[in-house]
């Protein structure tokens, strides 16, 4: 059985299946493959025809053409599997005869099985390929990246110790643990290095309060935030990024432009509280509601 070669242009590109298709298209294969195996060579003429052949060949190359594509090079590679008729090179007077072409079309149906088991396994590939783009290249590293979200909330605080405590102890009536600078170990650190020590957070809550006062050159003094505050503020939004960093503001106090974009809540009230979950659960933390609503 001679293999067909495909034409040298106009060859189309290889037909692209979903796992489902290509699943269908391997029991297909394997149905012809049966076919072929049950195949009664008794009932070919003396010439080597029969109908039933004629049919088994065309329903091979339909299925090559589902599985593969019409006029694409891996249908041309396995399109021999199609071609089950014995065709003798030479006629002499004994030559052929009915068992030579007997046994010329048994020849053809075992190459025929040979190529669609090898178009199996090429399916059967594509399939483990679709499996593998499907899998992250390295599922360990991938579920590292996914380290669970802190429930550490760092508070940025001035002098207003109320307002501290009371931020404090919502957080963790709600299930976080409140990180508050002063009450860490100092260790012979500066101030910075123990934000940097502690601020391996989920989250950041910052307090502006009107603790200083200050106002531009010939200006009159106006209320602000601690500079520490700002300081630490603008830390946090730099390593957490913005989503992750609430400020609560209390009093009448200037705001600096560069920090137009940071989300604030007024702690005036006990909406505060509600707008604090929800800037939480943005974040992707989870929230017992009961829990605020009581705390």
């Amino acid at each position: 059985m001679a293999r067909s070669k495909p034409p040298t242009a106009n060859v189309a590109p290889k037909l692209q299946l979903s796992p489902q298709g290509i699943e269908r298209g391997i029991a297909r294969l394997q149905e012809r493959i049966s076919e072929l195996a049950n195949f009664d060579t008794s009932q070919l003429s003396d010439d080597g025809d029969s109908p039933k052949l004629v049919a088994l060949s065309t329903s091979i190359e339909d299925t090559l053409v589902r599985c593969f594509g019409e006029n694409t090079s891996v249908y041309y590679r396995f399109s021999s599997a199609a071609q089950l008729h014995f065709s003798p090179g030479v006629w002499t007077d004994n030559y052929p005869q009915r068992h030579h072409y007997v046994e010329g079309t048994q020849k053809n149906i075992l190459q025929s099985i040979s190529m669609l088991g090898e178009a199996q396994r090429t399916l059967r590939e594509d399939l483990a390929d679709h499996e593998h783009e499907a899998k992250p290249e390295n599922p360990v590293a991938a579920d590292e990246g996914r380290l669970p979200l802190s429930r550490k909330v760092f508070i940025v605080h001035g002098h207003d110790e109320g307002s501290r405590e009371m931020v404090a102890r919502f957080l963790e009536r709600v299930g976080f643990q409140s990180i508050i600078l002063h009450e860490q170990a100092n260790q012979g650190r500066t101030v910075m290095e123990k934000v940097e020590a502690h601020g391996e957070v989920g989250f950041a809550v910052v307090l502006l309060t009107p603790d200083d006062e200050g106002c531009t050159k010939g200006g009159a003094p106006e209320p602000r935030a601690r500079q520490n505050v700002l300081l630490e503020l603008g830390y946090f939004l730099g390593r957490l990024g913005r989503d992750k960093v609430c400020a609560l503001k209390r009093g009448t106090l200037e705001i600096p432009s560069d920090f137009a974009g940071v989300v604030w809540e007024s702690m005036e009230g006990n909406s505060w509280k509600q707008a604090l979950g929800r800037e939480l659960e943005a974040a992707g933390h989870e929230i017992d509601w009961n829990k605020v609503m009581r705390a």
